[in-house]
């Protein structure tokens, strides 16, 4: 089974997505993990949110490769990846259908004040899920980014509250 963590910044994505590999045994893949090792070092400044998503797509498409491997073994595979697009969404569902496996959406509807929070206090204490610094500006920017999911793709899925 694939699992889709959703959820805008600050909700708890990754610490959900930790805390559901320790329920179920499956393998987690946290997007921002490999932006930090993978991306941030070689980040120049006038590079924006284009070079990320080029990049994060190649991320996904080797992501994807791991996930059938997985699957064929019969592990679930947590996708903490943002997903904050419903287009970005269907194109995991669209690679479930097309290999013949299960999807369950995890949707992490939390309040944006309550988010705002977590954000500044994970920068502020920098534990065990902060990968980099969000700004306030990054944090505003994702507000108007994410799109929430409608009723039928969380249909069969879980929609967590704070």
């Amino acid at each position: 089974m694939i699992h889709l963590i959703v959820g805008n910044t600050g909700a708890g994505k990754t610490t959900y997505a930790q805390q559901l590999k320790e329920e179920i045994g499956g393998v987690v893949f946290s997007i921002d993990q490999w932006n930090k090792t993978l991306f941030f070092p070689d980040k120049k400044e006038p590079d924006g949110l284009d070079w990320f998503l080029e990049r994060i797509d190649r991320v996904e498409n080797m992501i994807g490769s791991l996930v059938l491997q997985l699957e064929s073994s019969d592990t679930d595979s947590i996708l903490d990846l943002g997903l904050s697009k419903y287009a970005h969404r269907q194109k995991f569902r669209d690679f479930a259908m097309e290999h013949g496996f299960t999807i369950k959406i995890h949707f992490l509807d939390v309040s944006k004040e309550e988010r705002l929070k977590r954000v500044m206090n994970r920068n502020k204490e920098k534990g065990e899920t902060f990968e980099f610094e969000v700004t306030r500006e990054n944090f505003d920017f994702m507000e108007t980014w994410f799109e929430r999911p409608l009723d039928d793709e969380i249909d069969g899925g879980l929609i967590v509250r704070e």
